[in-house]
């Protein structure tokens, strides 16, 4: 789903060529990366590294390639965004799993509806296969559910509304999409299948607590059906309580609440420093998880976390220990 990050001003430099800038006033441009040539916009001053020709496909006029001028294409997103050499080096470091986001439209791939895009379906296969190969798991998480869960971009809403539970049709048609991603063989008799995440990120002003459940006992039923093995972790709410689904999640087996850790998007965060930042990682944060880790409840995992702050100047050390902090919170078992 198209958000400001992938919308672009056309600059015409002739009938047939243009150039691209992006929100930040840089351009479009070809850069030898050393194991490759990548497209990043890093110019504020446009040259012929710049300057591409759209060719509008002759049996379809709505369809374009993008030439450089080098003669080549431009390469598809699926194919250069993340690739078998990033599974490689994952496998290489003490990581062991990787959180694969996907959209509701991925169950009509390779023909989604409009304005979304086909291709997701195939790139979830290749992760499958590069995670067997290397030795890793996988979470398939539902990022964006049918009309958004939480009014953001990253879930497709294209104007802020939630829409999603307002009416069964929109909580059938994602369970369906669930119902969809399990009972694809290919998936549930890996061994890479770690589990299933029913949906990222509800937001409480928008989704009551009693339709969210509904949602989560029938989603994981869904993925009963095909396998006992696979974790089924449930995303707390924005803006909700930490503990609102504990009782819940502790009559299922094989169940994990997903927190999600930033400090970043509360005015609190502004003007703390390094330590402070630090500090609130290593005394707070250690609170929260306290209040959500019980001898008989469900598994925690946090699902999303960041070393990115509203800190000013910061060094590459400073990076270094709050990323360092955070990852004793990193942990799935």
């Amino acid at each position: 789903m198209a958000s400001g990050w992938e919308t672009f001003k056309l600059w015409r430099i002739t009938e047939a060529t243009f150039q691209f800038r992006v929100s930040s006033g840089r351009f479009v441009g070809l850069r030898d990366q050393g194991n490759g040539v990548d497209v990043v916009a890093v110019s504020t001053s446009p040259g012929e590294s710049e300057t591409f020709q759209i060719v509008v496909n002759a049996n379809d006029s709505s369809r374009v390639r993008i030439k450089s001028t080098n003669g080549l294409f431009l390469q598809e997103h699926w194919n250069t965004f993340i690739t078998e050499d990033d599974f490689k080096f994952i496998s290489g470091t003490e990581l062991n799993a990787v959180r694969i986001p996907v959209g509701w439209w991925i169950a009509s791939d390779p023909n989604p509806p409009s304005p979304f895009v086909g291709g997701s379906l195939r790139a979830l296969d290749n992760a499958f296969t590069w995670a067997d190969k290397y030795n890793l798991k996988v979470i398939i998480d539902l990022h964006a559910a049918p009309g958004s869960q939480n009014g953001y971009e990253h879930s497709a809403s294209r104007d802020g509304s939630i829409e999603w539970g307002t009416t069964d049709s929109t909580i059938d048609q994602t369970v369906a999409v669930i119902e969809f991603l399990a009972a694809r063989l290919w998936y549930a008799q890996r061994q890479s299948l770690l589990a299933v995440e029913l949906l990222n990120e509800p937001r409480a002003s928008g989704v009551p607590l009693d339709t969210l459940k509904k949602y989560y006992r029938v989603g994981y039923d869904a993925v009963r059906k095909f396998t006992n093995s696979a974790y089924v972790i449930m995303s707390n709410r924005l803006s909700g309580s930490n503990t609102e689904l504990l009782q819940f999640a502790s009559g299922l087996s094989r169940s994990v609440v997903d927190v999600h850790y930033y400090n970043l998007y509360d005015k609190i965060f502004n003007g703390m420093t390094v330590q402070q930042n630090i500090d609130y990682v290593n005394n707070n944060r250690s609170s929260d998880l306290n209040t959500i880790i019980t001898a008989n409840g469900p598994l925690v995992f946090v699902g999303e976390w960041v070393a990115e702050w509203n800190v000013s100047r910061a060094s590459k050390e400073d990076y270094q220990r709050f990323g360092q902090c955070f990852l004793v919170f990193n942990n799935v078992k």
